[in-house]
């Protein structure tokens, strides 16, 4: 019954994708990469919300949550300040000079050199940690839902690696041939099913807890896991208190405010006002999304204690405990088209960046857009086979799936987020400042990685020769021995930013950069933008008083 129900759902959506994109001329960069310039405020949000929201994020933040409780939730709330700041201040910015890329906007800030570095840490983002994690957690899942390896009568490392492969072929169908279109089309649907299986696994969890009384559940999930329900980190903590207001808001802004598979959904939209509108709406629903990414592990933790080998088990653990053998097929078709969707994005991304921003400045500059978008679809299967590769490796990562991928994703962020910034505020800031901040913003964030451990092994050599041993006292000594890595994004974003503004002091920027207005699109921003926006700040601010 599950494996028709999963079927059925995946096919329809599928279906429906092809029957809206019809009339859509994949072979124009508008309609392959910005699907016409014709998306909807709903159609943006959805997308926005599938791109975000896979698996990855549900598998890995409530393993987190599994082990460390609700203060993981900070990923998700926090993230919907950063969707407001986006709105009212980076997208009328972008928008107004009506680009495809946010690279585009880096050349036409400083110049061709700069946009094509900037293109290489994205492509580096995306192939190397993004892609392979969303293969790999989705293969986590569907492995652990549908008993894969006693079904396949393989390992588990052997099923993951068969998962890996399956989605991957599957996405590279989707994304390549599709265009941008196809994939916000089939992400508005699988969006609304996601929101609809991903309540449904609290409420089934807290049924189960409570004796078929989701009130009872719930009280009783909040009087005997007290620990689980505070959101003040300590040191020893994924995410101590003091970090959301260092490298936390920086890792947020980066991906909402300057990472292209995001933007990607909002520069396809038909109007400012519709982009403004579809990343609020996205906003408001990313603040009530920890129902659907965090409660659930804390469920688990509470329905199986440390019963299992793995935190980033829990959730699909969970999901077959607790859902009927039908709603099983249904969510994991749900989850599948998340996978895609957030495989497809990056993708489609992808190959934007390379077609646009590499094949004609490094290949062959003369290329038509036609040739352009064949080149980027060529490079994106590539790509989609280097994460392939990569994927079944991230069983191995320490710390868990999402600590991996935000701890790998620093190395990028801060630079990336530093040179648009400046690029943004400052109109004297030279080329040579950017390109010393991309490479050198890069290689201090390796160096802080790898010097972390060498600290920390020699506070705790010091702490045993000075005889303790208690394990609390031994785990705040580890933490202390360094920062932690948000805090080092925090160090270095400032270090990055004065390293340019120092630039721009001792060789300012000659010919002062003089930004383009498109007649693309309207460009009138939402009137009530800016009200809307503060009441989703103050709603998520409120939850950290409540907690």
């Amino acid at each position: 019954m599950g494996l028709i129900s999963f079927l059925g759902f995946t096919l329809l959506v599928a279906g429906y994708a092809w029957w809206k994109t019809r009339g859509t001329d994949e072979k124009s960069a508008d309609g392959y990469y910005l699907g016409g310039r014709s998306l909807g405020a709903l159609t943006i949000a959805g997308s926005l919300l599938l791109t975000n929201l896979s698996a990855e994020q549900i598998v890995g933040l409530n393993g987190q949550a599994f082990s460390e409780g609700i203060l993981v939730m900070a990923w998700e709330t926090l993230a919907a300040i950063a969707m407001v700041v986006t709105a009212v201040y980076f997208l009328p910015k972008y928008m107004h000079k009506g680009i495809t890329t946010i690279p585009e906007f880096i050349e036409e800030r400083f110049d061709e050199n700069t946009k094509a570095i900037l293109s290489i840490l994205f492509l580096l983002a995306f192939g190397v940690v993004l892609l392979p994690t969303i293969l790999y957690s989705g293969s986590i899942a569907f492995s652990t839902m549908f008993d894969l390896p006693e079904l396949l009568g393989l390992s588990d490392a052997a099923t993951i690696m068969v998962c890996v492969w399956t989605i991957g072929l599957i996405g590279i169908v989707y994304a390549i041939f599709g265009g941008l279109k196809a994939v916000a089309v089939s992400d508005l649907v699988n969006a609304i099913g996601l929101l609809i299986g991903g309540l449904l696994i609290p409420y089934f969890g807290l049924k189960l807890i409570g004796d078929g009384n989701v009130g009872d559940g719930l009280n009783e999930l909040w009087a005997e896991n007290q620990d689980k329900f505070d959101v003040t980190g300590d040191v020893t903590s994924s995410i101590p208190f003091g970090t959301i207001f260092t490298g936390m808001m920086i890792a947020q802004i980066y991906y909402w405010g300057t990472n292209q598979a995001i933007l990607q959904r909002v520069f396809g939209a038909k109007s400012l006002k519709e982009g403004q509108k579809g990343m609020m709406l996205a906003a408001f629903v990313k603040f009530l999304i920890p129902v659907i990414v965090v409660l659930p592990g804390i469920i688990a933790w509470h329905l199986f204690g440390e019963n299992l080998e793995s935190a980033d088990k829990a959730y699909p653990v969970l999901v077959k405990e607790v859902l009927p053998p039908a709603l099983v097929g249904f969510f994991a078709a749900v989850l599948f088209g998340a996978v895609l969707s957030s495989f497809n994005s990056l993708l489609n991304s992808s190959a934007t960046l390379f077609g646009f921003d590499l094949y004609k400045k490094f290949f062959n500059r003369d290329a038509s857009e036609h040739k352009a978008v064949k080149a980027g679809k060529i490079f994106g299967l590539g790509l989609a086979i280097v994460a392939m590769i990569i994927a079944p490796f991230i069983a191995n990562a320490p710390d868990g799936l999402f600590d991996y991928i935000q701890q790998a994703l620093g190395s990028l962020s801060v630079p990336i987020l530093s040179v648009v910034l400046v690029g943004i505020v400052s109109k004297r800031v030279p080329a040579i400042g950017a390109k010393i901040v991309m490479i050198a913003g890069v290689i201090m964030y390796l160096i802080s990685m790898y010097l972390r451990p060498i600290f920390q092994e020699n506070a705790l050599t010091e702490a045993a020769a000075n005889g303790i041993t208690d394990a609390g006292e031994l785990a705040i000594i580890e933490a202390e021995a360094f920062p932690h890595f948000l805090h080092v994004m925090g160090i270095l974003f400032v270090v990055n930013i004065l390293i340019m503004l120092l630039v721009r002091v001792l060789k300012p920027k000659q010919d002062i950069y003089v930004p383009k207005q498109t007649e693309a699109i309207d460009t009138t921003p939402w009137k009530y933008a800016w009200i809307v926006g503060l009441c989703i700040v103050l709603l998520v601010l409120s939850t950290y008083f409540i907690f």
